[in-house]
């Protein structure tokens, strides 16, 4: 069963093409105009071991708050549109990640109930030229697109670089763990109530 999703979003603010495969080699090719989110990405790519391509065009002269809301947007709809029924995975993930001196945790369900938590101070406001504040935007656009419960916890951390990297990589292992088929489940659904 092939797991794999291609999404276009074209709006007023940003164009974007993109495609996700579950079951990659942690592959990307990526071209966001947002140096830091290419650099995000990469890393959840690869720590998910997902295949992700995003060709991205947005008004990122105005800010990069378009562009990198809508990757979001476009990456939970492919994982959503990916996982289909989503019979037979194992539905929750949890992953914790060191980074240096931080060290982040993220949990999934899988649920169809979206939700973000998140527990994360970052200490500055930009990192290179990216607001920090667009990661939360980015994981709350994702968690309602992929419609997923996600709690983000920041359990410490100084560098707000080591954090927000811990951060994706975290993501991206929980949610390799939570997509993953489980071969006892057999193709139910994994939820007592017979549906997600």
């Amino acid at each position: 069963m092939e797991r794999f999703a291609r999404i276009e979003r074209k709006t007023g603010e940003t164009d974007i093409k993109l495609s996700l495969d579950i079951d990659g080699q942690g592959r990307s090719d990526l071209e966001t105009g947002v140096p830091f989110l290419n650099h995000m990405l990469d890393l959840f790519a690869k720590h998910g071991q997902f295949n992700l391509t995003v060709d991205a065009k947005g008004d990122i002269e105005v800010d990069d708050h378009h562009t990198t809301e809508d990757i979001g947007i476009c990456i939970g709809q492919a994982l959503r549109e990916a996982l289909g029924d989503k019979r037979g995975i194992k539905r929750y993930g949890n992953a914790f990640v060191p980074m240096d001196e931080t060290l982040a945790q993220v949990v999934i369900d899988l649920s169809n109930r979206p939700h973000l938590e998140m527990r994360a101070e970052f200490p500055s406001q930009k990192v290179g030229t990216f607001d920090t504040e667009l990661v939360h935007e980015f994981l709350w656009k994702l968690a309602l697109e992929a419609r997923m419960n996600l709690h983000v916890i920041v359990h410490y951390g100084k560098n707000t670089h080591h954090i927000i990297e811990a951060i994706f990589k975290a993501l991206a292992r929980a949610l390799d763990e939570a997509t993953t088929i489980d071969p006892r489940i057999k193709g139910v659904l994994p939820s007592t109530k017979g549906m997600l």
